[in-house]
């Protein structure tokens, strides 16, 4: 079974959302990585954001984008 794939973006990372990276990293359930650029600059500059098996999944604080990560896994399963 596959792993859902979360993928931050370095720049956003800085903006503050390195600690919620480092929470979901700690999940064997997860594929979390890291690229230098995803593309969603306006988006990024505005606020936290990660992709879920490439979908944009947003937030105002890193605890926040940990919570929405969990719920959009819960609410769009793989299979």
């Amino acid at each position: 079974m596959m792993n859902p794939i979360v993928e931050f973006c370095m720049s956003n990372l800085s903006s503050g959302s390195h600690k919620a990276m480092e929470i979901l990293e700690k999940d064997d359930d997860l594929d979390v990585l890291e690229y230098s650029c995803l593309g969603h600059c306006t988006l990024c500059s505005q606020e936290m954001y990660c992709l879920v098996n490439g979908e944009r999944v947003t937030a105002t604080s890193s605890d926040e984008l940990v919570q929405n990560v969990y719920q959009f896994i819960e609410e769009n399963p793989m299979f």
